[in-house]
């Protein structure tokens, strides 16, 4: 079997997280979302797991509309592994908050997170998506072009959310489902955006990037070909965050399952009032 390929560079994100000095307010996103997920499930999970980049930031517990249950707590982004290993024994609940987004083998990393599951568990995952600092991204490939004539890696790709409920499938989750929240973040400035994306740990991750730190003047460049495309009236720029929410239960007979075809006992013209002859 082939091993996919490495696009990103594991030890590298650790020391990013390790150098971190700011609030994490996309983690304060993820959780709040993640509250209001759990309250509307009327489920108990005795037995919970959540996984992030940062374990003195993930709570200790978790409420659903039927009861309040302990995590027990896992940091993902070791330096010497992108996927920590796993408590052994079967979990109701496994949670993966900011963490998908750059594992290598994500087929691989949702198969072992399945395997963990009690039988009727509930995987749930969030993720930043594809347009994520789609601007930046932008930007620098335009500057790069107008100083280099090429173009280099400096924006991690993300998951797409078109491919995160076939992810889900492969790895053998029922009733999967797959949203998005998009939010807009505006800066002063596209140099107040790059600073804050190094205080939160957020550098380029990828293996195959530039081995030269951008200069003033490739930056520059960057940063005036940012504020033309995406600056507001008011001259602060737009950087967008999108978040990516799986969800997917590991296979149960207790579980809904979709009629067979042709067991139907009434016909669909019969439904819609279809009175033709």
């Amino acid at each position: 079997m082939a091993m996919p390929p490495k696009i990103f560079d594991p030890a590298l994100i650790a020391r990013h997280l390790a150098r971190r000095s700011g609030d994490d307010f996309v983690m304060d996103l993820v959780l709040g979302d993640l509250e209001e997920r759990l309250l509307a499930l009327i489920r108990d999970f005795p037995r919970a797991l959540i996984i992030g980049p940062d374990v003195s930031s993930l709570p200790a517990g978790g409420r659903t509309a039927k009861a309040e249950f302990p995590f027990t707590r896992l940091a993902a982004f070791t330096p010497d592994s992108e996927l920590p290993p796993l408590p052994e024994g079967e979990f109701d609940l496994i949670v993966s908050l900011l963490h998908l987004q750059a594992v290598n083998d994500v087929p691989g990393y949702l198969a072992q997170l399945r395997a963990r599951l009690a039988p009727d568990g509930l995987l749930m995952a969030a993720a930043l998506g594809g347009n994520t600092l789609t601007e930046l991204r932008e930007a620098f490939l335009s500057a790069d072009a107008e100083i280099s004539g090429g173009a280099s890696a400096r924006v991690a790709p993300f998951i797409q959310v078109r491919d995160a409920g076939a992810l889900l499938q492969r790895a053998g989750l029922a009733l999967p489902v797959a949203d998005v929240e998009t939010h807009i973040v505006r800066y002063s400035s596209p140099f107040a955006l790059m600073a804050d994306l190094k205080s939160l740990g957020a550098a380029n991750p990828l293996v195959d990037r530039s081995r030269h730190p951008a200069n003033r003047t490739l930056l520059t460049a960057a940063a005036q070909a940012y504020a033309q495309r995406d600056a507001d009236p008011d001259g602060r720029v737009r950087a967008t965050l999108e978040l990516i929410w799986l969800s997917g239960w590991l296979p149960h007979e207790s579980q809904q399952q979709p009629l067979k075809p042709g067991s139907a006992t009434v016909s669909m013209a019969k439904v819609l009032g279809n009175k033709a002859k």
